[in-house]
């Protein structure tokens, strides 16, 4: 690694602006000028066919592309979101890439690295420790109906025992008893807002605008009637900062902000992504998941913000595993060779091709390669690209570094440079919450038609009637399927998406919509990854993968 002065120094940072942790990170301090360029860069997001349960390597495509642009001569930056604890001692374990194409220190990076996701943490469980205090003192007569409260708390780890919870007992000394529960930090109000936010100002406008519960009489109680929003800003003065670290290859990396895509929108903050394109002529980013979560969410809430501009191209990864597995192989047999179920299997990646093409953006599908992958199978899906006028690039950065991934940042380019580029969102802000649930669900989705129980719609239609029916909405559901059923795999067609429950992130400035089974605690999975990881005697630690 290079010291972190050096990385700065390629992106033309001005030390002053360096607020270092250790020899190989550092913050950003928003001092540094967004405004340094007068034609700022060139957004590239990276996307995915829908997952298996081990992941495509989105994050390891991202940052491999970073160094291949690198290669060619090119000023580009990785701006990617921080790994949660959930993950990383729960199924998927890190998530700082993979092979030859990491972001480093990645055990750093994938633990408490400069300490934002814990910062988000404190804030949101501060704002929940005013509101018992307010119940406590106020009774049941105050500005509060403690049966309405719905600011839960947040917790950095995936503990499922703790999704339901009851506080306050014990006596009057205690507080209200009154039912709530944890959220994984991840899936915090406060992470979107702070990811969101523009600057430190807007953080703190954000943050007063968080809705916590209705009055006694039903009218909408926000964090500023609190006076929560100053100490809440407080906490995260340092964490709104970007973070500086580097790839192996010494390109650099801007990680910041850690939301997930299936319960939250999954893209790292505007303020980095914003300072890498006014830094580098190119900014790879990455959303999480596939494009009916992670660059769906992109489109209609990042961008929508005007903080960001659209993408100039977008990259969909697939993966012959992945193909094979919408084609009805087991996952325990997806890496014996199978054309015909990768030829199956491409009706899911069809559809992702689909989506992006709705929003009017370049793409390029991005195979992923594998060691034991088949010349036969990469052929046939480089046909079926063909067949739909998809741009196709094979992609071996895991084991190639940026050298493996210069057709791809090849690809990239001419479909910037050739490539019709009309962008349109997928709906417009005025249109109705319950129609907007029905778009994203018909368009993006494939659905048929979408369900829910009438306390549910009684909800989504009382926060239109607050004046929040301007706000795109963020659907929670599975990663694992384009339907609200994770077992539905391939393309489902004309599926009901039963809507469960809606959640209001006013400061983020979204609706959240729960669909399916969608849980924002995960828990631990039979064999967690915790269970490999250790730390040597001489203070090394091992295990993270």
């Amino acid at each position: 690694m290079k010291p972190i002065d050096e990385i700065a120094s390629q992106l033309g940072v001005n030390p002053e602006n360096l607020e270092k942790y250790g020899e190989y990170k550092s913050k950003i301090s928003l001092k540094q000028s967004l405004a340094a360029r007068k034609n700022p860069g060139r957004l590239i997001m990276v996307t995915a066919m829908t997952p298996t349960p081990a992941g495509e390597g989105k994050t390891t495509t991202a940052i491999g592309l970073a160094d291949a642009l690198n290669r060619l001569g090119k000023k580009a930056v990785v701006a990617l979101r921080e790994p949660s604890l959930g993950p990383v001692f729960g199924l998927k374990g890190g998530a700082t890439g993979g092979g030859r194409a990491q972001v480093v220190p990645s055990v750093d990076i994938n633990l408490h690295f400069t300490g934002d996701i814990h910062a988000v943490t404190a804030a949101h469980n501060l704002l929940a420790a005013m509101v018992d205090n307010r119940l406590h003192f106020d009774g049941v007569c105050g500005l509060l109906d403690c049966r309405t409260i719905s600011w839960k708390r947040v917790l950095d780890m995936d503990d499922r025992v703790l999704r339901e919870a009851v506080v306050g007992i014990g006596g009057p000394l205690q507080g209200i008893a009154r039912e709530t529960g944890f959220d994984i930090t991840a899936a915090s109000e406060v992470m979107a807002i702070l990811c969101l936010s523009k600057d430190l100002k807007d953080l703190k406008e954000r943050l007063g605008k968080i809705f916590v519960g209705y009055t006694p009489d039903y009218r909408p109680v926000f964090a500023r009637e609190l006076k929560a929003e100053g100490a809440m800003a407080a906490l995260l003065k340092d964490a709104i900062k970007p973070n500086l670290v580097q790839t192996l290859e010494g390109s650099p990396g801007l990680i910041h902000g850690g939301p997930f895509a299936n319960i939250a929108h999954g893209t790292n903050s505007v303020i980095a992504t914003s300072m890498a394109l006014s830094l580098a002529d190119y900014a790879v980013t990455e959303t999480g998941f596939a494009s009916d979560l992670g660059a769906e969410k992109f489109f209609d809430i990042v961008v929508r913000t005007g903080h960001i501009p659209p993408p100039s191209a977008c990259v969909i990864v697939a993966t012959l595993r992945a193909l094979k597995y919408h084609g009805g192989v087991r996952l325990e047999a997806v890496n014996t060779e199978n054309a015909e179920a990768v030829r199956k299997g491409f009706e899911n990646l069809k559809k992702h091709i689909e989506n992006i093409r709705i929003f009017g953006v370049p793409l390029v599908v991005a195979l992923n390669k594998f060691p034991g992958d088949k010349e036969q199978e990469i052929s046939t899906l480089a046909n079926l690209c063909d067949k739909e006028r998809a741009r196709f690039a094979l992609s071996d950065v895991y084991g190639k570094g940026g050298k493996g991934g210069v057709e791809l940042a090849n690809e990239v380019l001419e479909a910037i440079a050739q490539d019709k580029k009309e962008f349109k969102f997928l709906y417009p802000a005025e249109m109705p919450l319950l129609e907007k649930i029905e778009t994203v669900a018909r368009k993006i989705y494939g659905a048929g038609a979408v369900a829910m129980e009438g306390k549910v719609k009684r909800k989504i239609q009382s926060y239109e009637k607050d004046g929040f029916g301007h706000f795109p909405v963020c659907i929670a559901k599975t990663q694992y399927s384009l339907s609200g059923d994770d077992e539905a795999l391939g393309r489902p067609r004309d599926f009901t998406l039963i809507v469960t429950d809606a959640s209001l992130s006013s400061g983020a400035g979204f609706v959240v919509i729960y669909c399916g089974d969608i849980m924002t605690m995960p828990g631990l999975p039979k064999v967690p990854a915790a269970e490999r990881i250790d730390v040597t005697d001489e203070g090394e630690i091992i295990g993270l993968s």
